[in-house]
Order: C-alpha cells, then structure tokens, then sequence
C-alpha cells in the first residue's frame, strides 16, 4: 500500500515537474531567450518568405501591410546580392582596384554605401563610374563617380549620363570604351 501511494506520488511529481518546465520555456522564448537555434526555413507561422536573411521573418508583417513593404524588401535583396557578388569579383580579380587610387575595401565600402541610393546598381557599373571620373574629372568638373552614379539610379546608361554632363555622344563613347578596357587590363593583374 505505502508504495502504491509512493508510486502515485513520484508520478504527480513527474508531471507536476513536466509542466512547470514547459511553462518556463514558454516564457522565456516569448522573451527572445527560448530554447532552439533560431527560426527554422520555411517555418509555416512566420509568413511565406521563410525565416532569416533579408525577409527577417517580416512575411506576416507585409501581409498586414498589404504589400507595402514588398518593394523594400525587394530592394534590399537585390542590394544584398549585389554585394555579395562584388565580394566575389574583388576576390578573384584582386587586381581590379589598381590604378584608382583606392584599396580593394575603400572600393568595397563605397560601392556598399552606393547600394543604399540604387540597389539595382551593378559593381561594374560601379566601377566604370570611378574610372570615367578619375580619367575625365579633371577636365570636365561635371564628371564626378557620384553624378554618373546619380544618372545610373535614375535610370540612364553610363553614356546617357556622360552626354548629359558635357560630353559629346563620340566622347561618351570614348570615355566607355577606355575605362572598359583598364578594367579588362586590371581584372588580368593578380
């Protein structure tokens, strides 16, 4: 009898221990501090984008907002992956900076900060614009990285732009082609 009794008593203790440490799990993961890794891919509860990089879990939050927040969301993941693919290109052409009186990271961090102005701007683009502007700067004052970069976010080619800041259609051209060219000779420097 005393261990029927005893029995019962370690199987409430048992539950009783079940339920109190779920209940503190519960509480501290609706603090942030819960058990698990973070959110699992594809997680059905946190909106259809799935868990973590650029979506942030905010699929929810946009279906509230109607898709408002779709197009920034599109933006910094074109952002991003432009990043990451000028990441890559600096990697395997190291020598891609020579010649611009810049490091491979001062390049980087400009083309990054770029980005924030024109998240659809390629790091081609990026650098094309510094060479035109270094080679042709100094003659014509309107010719600065940050005013073709201007005409690329609006929409215009790095030619329609030049054209627009003073350039004949034949110098747009020219200016295209050198800096096409020194960035072909620097990608061939390792």
């Amino acid at each position: 009898m005393k261990s029927k009794h005893s029995l019962r008593l370690l199987g409430l203790g048992l539950v009783s221990l079940f339920i109190f440490g779920t209940c503190i799990d519960a509480s501290a993961q609706g603090r942030g501090r819960g058990g698990g890794g973070g959110r699992p891919v594809g997680n059905p509860g946190m909106g259809t984008r799935g868990g973590g990089g650029v979506d942030g879990g905010l699929g929810t939050a946009s279906e509230r907002s109607k898709g408002r927040s779709d197009a920034g969301l599109d933006r910094a993941r074109a952002a991003s992956e432009n990043a990451k693919q000028a990441d890559k290109e600096l990697h395997e052409n190291p020598g891609l900076d020579k010649g611009m009186n810049m490091s491979a990271n001062e390049l980087r961090s400009g083309y990054q900060a770029a980005l924030v102005k024109n998240p659809d701007l390629k790091f081609g683009q990026y650098v094309a614009a510094n060479r035109i502007a270094r080679n042709h700067g100094a003659r014509n004052p309107n010719i600065t990285t940050d005013a073709i970069l201007q005409g690329l976010a609006d929409g215009k080619s790095i030619g329609q732009r030049l054209q627009e800041l003073g350039m004949s259609s034949k110098e747009a051209k020219d200016a295209e082609k050198a800096a096409d060219r020194e960035i072909k000779e620097s990608k061939r420097q390792k």
